[in-house]
């Protein structure tokens, strides 16, 4: 009896053809020939990660409404949220800097999650979404350029120094940053190749 093409995992990075494994918890296959990764075992259901997709939009939502950060100077204290300061620096013809704030930060994030959790919803059903290979293309050129982490790191940083001027106190905005980043390190992690093996035609 042949093998089927289900049974098979061909390699991105060297096109070697191996066969697909079982495999148990925290295991990793990886290329004979390269030692790329080929699979891991997660233990995350289609449910599950469909629900994480939904809670991460959920606190984007909040992270993108609510204040940053307060900054207070001689008796007046200003807060600001991220589309606040990405109109100030718009103002200050800093204009490159504040596209690249918006995409990395809010539509490019905002775009992945919609992407996942469109397929997620599909594939749950046991079948393909609509449009579901441009956006399996999509979302690996997407990637690296989702960058909450670096955001909430240098927005950290840049309140430690400027306790040095201002009376400065966080506000709800970051630590909705903080648990934006950690949900999106956790999804992040999520193989989407293994959504290739949803049942149907794609659209």
């Amino acid at each position: 009896m042949g093998t089927t093409s289900e049974a098979l995992i061909v390699c991105e990075h060297c096109d070697t053809v191996h066969q697909r494994l079982a495999l148990s918890r925290g295991e990793v296959a990886r290329c004979a020939r390269c030692g790329k990764v080929l699979q891991r075992h997660y233990r995350l259901s289609t449910n599950a990660m469909l629900a994480l997709i939904v809670t991460a939009l959920i606190v984007f939502v909040q992270a993108n409404m609510w204040p940053i950060v307060m900054l207070g100077l001689s008796g007046q204290h200003n807060s600001a949220t991220l589309w606040g300061v990405i109109i100030a620096m718009w103002r200050e013809d800093a204009g490159i800097v504040s596209v690249l704030v918006a995409a990395t930060l809010f539509f490019l994030p905002l775009l992945k999650m919609l992407q996942l959790g469109w397929l997620l919803w599909f594939a749950r059903q046991g079948r393909r979404a609509p449009g579901f290979v441009p956006m399996m293309v999509g979302l690996h050129y997407l990637n690296p350029w989702t960058m909450s982490e670096v955001f909430v790191l240098g927005a950290l940083v840049a309140i430690v120094k400027a306790h040095a001027y201002f009376d400065v106190t966080p506000e709800p905005g970051i630590y909705a940053y903080a648990a934006l980043t950690v949900l999106i390190t956790v999804f992040a992690g999520i193989d989407v190749r293994q959504l290739w093996r949803t049942p149907g035609v794609a659209a």
